[in-house]
């Protein structure tokens, strides 16, 4: 879904999946292709349980070409098919991740959906010309004529949305994409996006991408009413709020050894920092570590599964509307992890009390999921 570019146009904060270097993102969908759909329990509310869906951040930056390849491999053989990479990741090697210099062969041999965007930064816009040719260059790097999934990244405050979205209607027509999807989007933009394609019957939006974690619950409120209305799923990013719900870090890091990963050392740091680098998000995870310690002991989970099975069976997802989660790694074990985790069952009510403490502590502070 990743990424907090410099926000254009109408003044907003916050962030999404998105940043300064975005570029292309490749996901896969789930309600169209129900085959792929990860199975395997149900969540605590009932209904089929969120979709697994691989993310690419790192693919090409801490994780080199093999190593990445090693890992979309070991995801597969997992039955997950859902692929979120992004050009604008890693400077642009992970939409080419452990495939040398052909693409086409290494994608050709594998069972997986894939997606691209088009953004409003660096210079681009989503006028017509821009999105065909965003759109055009993905595929030229895809080595593919068509993919199943095309995002608008965000808004581009500069250029009416009915062109923008007439343009992506003729590139659908044209075979080169499948499905619209929206990320970053107001949910008052989603419901104008969705009344304008219907009244002049060009292709609906499908999927939203957005940021959602146990600690960030901003979309809740009036996002996920509108997209429940219109009838489009969620594919949810930063699950581990950027690796801060992994509890490896310390408010004090940013002073003092600055550890290696997203929040220091790259490019996307200081958009993470701002996110979610804030006291009262440390002092919610420590509520939520006290009451794991407190409520299981010596056998305590991570925080990071915590974190994640609050998301698989305690948050407003819904596996039966087609919605996912994005998860993340940067090596072979943590992708292992991270899989693991998004298979295992509900917390016990202490731990989901103590997520729900947490959130109230950093909800008047919680980055904004529009820009």
């Amino acid at each position: 879904t990743a990424h907090a570019p410099t926000h254009h146009g109408r003044g907003r904060g916050g962030g999404g999946g998105g940043g300064k270097n975005l570029r292309m993102r490749c996901v896969s969908v789930a309600r169209p292709f129900p085959r792929w759909r990860s199975g395997g329990g149900k969540m605590a509310a009932g209904g089929a349980r969120p979709s697994v869906v691989l993310g690419a951040m790192e693919m090409g930056r801490r994780a080199g070409p093999e190593a990445s390849s090693a890992m979309l491999r070991a995801f597969l053989r997992r039955g997950h098919r859902l692929l979120d990479t992004a050009h604008m990741y890693a400077g642009g090697d992970c939409s080419r991740v452990g495939v040398g210099a052909s693409p086409l062969i290494f994608l050709s041999r594998l069972p997986v959906e894939v997606a691209t965007k088009a953004n409003p930064w660096e210079g681009k816009t989503l006028k017509p010309d821009s999105v065909r040719s965003q759109l055009n260059a993905s595929l030229e790097r895809l080595q593919r004529t068509s993919v199943e999934l095309f995002y608008l990244h965000a808004p581009d405050h500069g250029t009416p949305v009915e062109e923008t979205l007439r343009a992506c209607h003729e590139l659908h027509k044209e075979g080169k994409f499948k499905e619209l999807g929206l990320s970053n989007y107001a949910s008052w933009e989603v419901a104008e996006i969705c009344t304008i394609c219907k009244s002049n019957n060009w292709l609906m939006p499908t999927v939203y991408q957005g940021m959602y974690n146990a600690t960030t619950r901003q979309v809740e409120l009036e996002l996920f009413p509108c997209l429940r209305h219109y009838g489009l799923r969620f594919y949810a990013y930063n699950p581990l709020a950027g690796g801060l719900l992994t509890g490896k870090y310390k408010y004090e890091d940013k002073d003092t050894r600055q550890p290696t990963g997203r929040f220091f050392g790259n490019d996307w740091a200081q958009a993470y920092r701002d996110r979610y680098w804030k006291k009262h998000n440390f002092e919610g995870i420590e509520l939520v570590e006290k009451a794991l310690k407190d409520t299981y002991g010596s056998k305590a989970p991570s925080l990071a599964s915590a974190a994640l099975r609050w998301l698989y069976n305690h948050s407003k997802l819904q596996g039966s509307l087609g919605d996912a989660v994005i998860i993340g790694m940067s090596n072979m074990e943590q992708l292992e992890q991270n899989l693991n985790y998004s298979e295992e069952g509900p917390l016990l009510p202490p731990v989901v009390a103590a997520f729900d403490e947490a959130w109230k502590l950093t909800a008047h502070d919680c980055p904004n999921y529009f820009r």
